[in-house]
């Protein structure tokens, strides 16, 4: 493994073209997913490239130590006029800026300012509440930083694709954890960073008293990636099974703290010839695979189910709106009567006026599976492009029915192929 530099050259165009667009850039994500590398390295590091002087690149980071005072608003009003210089463009960098009390107005004072362009990193949603947004009144530009897809991994790793994906669906994609050069430290990495930063830091923000029953709905909710559930189900869960009592609004909380916190994602069922939302239940997702995997001790390690969780990100770092499709459809049984059904697609994915359907499969053996995996495509009477991702098929190809197949490897590896092929 190369372990100079992991480069993050998607995020930094995508800070590249804000460049003096008048918001504040916002880098949001979960910690240690490298958001303070991508601005006060390489970004930083672009900024001076092309002749910014040091002078003009203000930076600090919130979360260290040497820096808690200027937390204070007034303090770091006090310390940012004594370090701005006259005339030019600055360039504000500002790391973990919600510990920065009263951010909001601190940073809407810095929007007044001439001359300044501000860049902020933050490892909660805590930036795109509805208070927030109404603060700032549409001046924020997110740009949303995920753990290492599977294309960056392999941009470094020194092994085959096959290799790669094995490690990769295993650990995941943070940085850190891809550091390491040996399964034992990738594993005491990834518990510790759970554990000692992502679980704690959650627990603390919003005074969770039962520390291990925040833990164990996350262990469930590990277990059942892609699944249909919702907080109703998920304490019928912990009564029968657990043979613990939990609330459904205690339950509910808990997974909005894991999605306040970047943890996990929650994706809602569209019926498509509906053209509504179904309230309940939903699919979650962890933002990243490796951290799944240690909450239950890498103890169900079931390549169908990472496959769909890994696709399910990879779409989000591509930019597009992830719905569980439904198709409801009437049907003949065996005895020649109608039955009603409701078939599942994957992912329905949206950006502006491009729509996708996306299945997800670990294989397709024969014309049969083929068959079963395409079925709830073809039900949809759209003109938009339907795709069958699997683990292992040869080359990109289409059924007669115009569905495309392609291999998890070809569209992982490749930015752009769902337009490709």
């Amino acid at each position: 493994m190369d372990c100079t530099e992991i480069k993050r050259d998607f995020y930094l165009r995508k800070l590249i073209e804000r460049i003096g667009n008048g918001f504040i850039k916002v880098v949001t994500g979960i910690h240690r997913c490298g958001k303070s590398y991508l601005v006060f390295t390489q970004f930083k590091r672009y900024l001076q490239e092309k002749g910014i002087d040091k002078k003009h690149i203000f930076e600090i980071a919130f979360d260290d130590r040497r820096n808690v005072k200027y937390r204070n608003p007034d303090a770091f009003g006090k310390y940012i006029d004594s370090q701005l210089p006259d005339g030019g463009i600055t360039y504000i960098l500002l790391d973990e800026v919600q510990l920065l009390e009263d951010f909001e107005s601190v940073l809407n004072g810095l929007l007044q300012r001439d001359g300044v362009d501000i860049y902020v990193t933050g490892s909660n949603a805590k930036f795109l509440s509805r208070d927030v947004i109404t603060e700032f009144s549409g001046r924020i530009d997110e740009v949303h930083l995920e753990p290492l897809s599977f294309y960056e991994f392999m941009s470094f790793y020194n092994g085959s694709k096959y290799d790669g994906w094995n490690e990769y669906m295993q650990f995941g994609g943070l940085p850190p954890v891809v550091l390491q050069n040996s399964v034992e430290t990738k594993i005491k990495t990834l518990h510790d960073l759970n554990t000692e930063t992502y679980i704690s830091d959650i627990t603390k923000r919003h005074k969770v008293r039962n520390k291990a029953e925040f833990q164990e709905l996350l262990s469930v909710l590990a277990s059942g990636i892609g699944a249909l559930t919702n907080p109703t189900k998920l304490a019928d869960t912990f009564r029968t099974k657990k043979k613990t009592a939990i609330s459904k609004n205690t339950i509910n909380s808990y997974i909005d703290y894991l999605i306040d916190g970047f943890m996990i994602k929650k994706a809602q069922r569209y019926d498509i010839k509906g053209r509504r939302y179904i309230d309940t239940p939903f699919k979650y997702y962890f933002t990243d695979i490796g951290l799944r995997n240690t909450q239950i001790k890498f103890r169900q390690i079931e390549e169908t189910n990472i496959i769909e969780n890994v696709l399910y990100n990879e779409l989000h770092i591509r930019g597009y709106n992830i719905d569980v499709g439904v198709v409801n459809t009437v049907e003949l049984n065996s005895d020649g009567l109608q039955k009603r059904k409701r078939l599942e697609i994957d992912f329905v994915c949206n950006k502006a006026s491009k729509r996708y359907y996306i299945q997800s499969a670990f294989a397709l053996p024969d014309s049969e599976k083929t068959a079963q995996e395409q079925r709830p495509l073809l039900k949809v009477d759209d003109s938009f492009k339907k795709i069958i991702v699997a683990r292992n098929v040869p080359g990109p190809w289409y059924t007669e029915e115009g569905i495309l197949v392609i291999g998890l490897f070809d569209f992982l590896l490749d930015p752009d192929s769902m337009n490709k092929f």
